[in-house]
C-alpha cells in the first residue's frame, strides 16, 4: 500500500509499504477514507523527532471502514464505517483506572509512535473506535479526534458559562477550541490570531470578538475586552514563543492559563507576577477517548462546525507541499483533509 512515512525532520516521503498483517485480538484493520493533518505532524516534519519514533506512518485523525478484525472484538463488524481515537492505553495501570487514559503509564499514539492512517489501510485496537453517524460526512469525521482534543483541552480549562475566555491562535487545534469554549457558554469569548481568514472562522465558531493582534500586543488586546481586569480563562493554542508569557500576563487575578501549543524551546516566564495573582497553570495532552470522542461525534451530527473549519481537501501525492509545509509555516487557513 501507498503511505507516508516519517523519517524525520524535513523527510516525509510517500512510499509503498506493506499492508496491514492480519488483526491482533482486539485489533480491526481499516481502509481509509479520509485522514486530517495537524500542527503535531507539521512540527514532527520541521522541528522533530518529538513525540514520533521514526521511521513511522503518520495520521492520527482518520475514518474509514473495517475490513478485518481480529478474535475478541464482537462491537465493530466488518464493513462499518469508524473513527479512531488514536491514543492506545494500557487500561490497567493508575492513571487508565483513575480515568486518565491520556496519561497512561505504557500510552502511544497512532501515527506517532505506531503507524497510522495517512495510507491506504492502518491497524487499531477496536476498543478505541466508534461508529460514525451517517449524518456525518467523511471528511467532517476524519475530524473527530482533533476536536475531542479540542473538548478535553477546555474541559481541563474549567471555562463556564458566563465567564470571559480568550484563546490565543484561531488556526487548526484553536478553532476547534473556540466551537467548544462557545458551546460551554464563554462570554465574551475573545480570539486571537495574526490572519484575518482564521478570525473570520472563529466568529462563525461563535468568538464575540476577533482580533488581529498584529498592531497590539496580546495581552492589551485582551486587557481591553475585559474592562482592564484579564480574562477568567486564557488559552495558548498558536505555539508561539511569547503566547505563554503573555497568556500569563492576560489572566485575572485567580484566573486560569492553559497551554495546548506546545513549544519547541523551553521558555522565559515571569513566576513573580502570576504567583502573586494567584493564577493557575494548566496543561492538556491528547483526549480521553470514552468521554471526549463520543462527544465530538455528537457535536458534529448536529453543527456545522467541520464545515466552517475545513480548508481543503489534498490528495497524499501533496501532503508535504500542499498540506504539511503551509502547515508549518503558519499559512494553511483552516483544518486540511487528505484523501489517501
Amino acid at each position: 500500500m501507498r503511505a507516508a512515512v516519517y523519517h524525520g525532520p524535513g523527510d516525509i516521503r510517500i512510499e509503498s509499504v506493506a499492508d496491514p498483517v492480519d488483526p491482533a485480538r482486539g485489533e480491526v484493520v481499516i481502509e481509509v477514507a479520509r485522514a486530517a493533518i495537524c500542527g503535531t505532524d507539521s512540527s514532527e516534519w520541521a522541528h522533530g523527532p518529538l513525540l514520533a519514533r521514526p521511521p513511522v506512518v503518520l495520521g492520527h485523525e482518520f475514518v474509514g471502514r473495517v475490513v478485518a478484525t481480529g478474535s475478541a472484538v464482537d462491537e465493530i463488524a466488518i464493513g462499518e464505517r469508524i473513527v479512531c481515537g488514536a491514543g492506545v492505553s494500557c487500561g490497567e495501570c493508575h492513571w487508565c483506572r483513575a480515568g486518565r487514559t491520556n496519561l497512561c503509564a505504557d500510552y502511544g499514539t497512532i501515527g506517532l509512535q505506531r503507524d497510522g492512517g495517512l495510507a491506504n489501510y492502518v491497524s487499531s485496537p477496536a476498543r478505541i473506535c466508534l461508529r460514525v453517524p451517517e449524518s456525518v460526512s467523511d471528511e467532517a469525521a476524519a475530524t473527530a479526534q482533533p476536536l475531542a482534543v479540542a473538548l478535553h483541552a477546555v474541559r481541563r480549562s474549567g471555562v463556564d458559562d458566563g465567564q470571559s475566555c480568550a484563546v490565543i491562535g484561531a488556526g487548526g487545534i484553536g478553532a476547534f477550541i473556540i466551537a467548544a469554549a462557545a458551546a460551554r457558554g464563554a462570554s465574551p469569548l475573545i480570539a486571537l490570531d495574526i490572519d484575518e481568514d482564521r478570525l473570520a472562522t472563529a466568529l462563525q465558531l461563535g468568538a464575540d470578538v476577533a482580533i488581529d493582534v498584529r498592531g497590539q500586543t496580546i495581552e492589551q488586546a485582551i486587557l481591553s475586552q475585559t474592562g482592564g481586569e484579564g480574562a477568567h480563562v486564557v488559552i495558548e493554542s498558536s505555539g508561539a514563543g511569547d503566547a505563554p508569557a503573555a497568556a500569563l500576563a492576560a489572566a485575572r487575578r485567580g484566573g486560569r492559563v492553559l497551554l495546548v501549543g506546545l513549544q519547541s524551546a523551553p521558555r522565559e516566564l515571569d513566576l513573580f507576577s502570576f504567583t502573586v495573582r494567584e493564577v493557575d497553570l494548566v496543561t492538556t495532552l491528547a483526549h480521553v477517548c470514552d468521554v471526549d470522542l463520543p462527544e465530538s461525534l455528537s457535536l458534529l451530527a448536529s453543527s456545522d462546525i467541520a464545515d466552517v473549519v475545513i480548508d481543503r481537501v489534498i490528495e497524499l501525492d501533496d501532503l508535504v507541499e500542499q498540506g504539511i509545509r503551509p502547515l508549518a509555516q503558519g499559512l494553511a487557513r483552516g483544518k486540511i483533509v487528505v484523501a489517501p
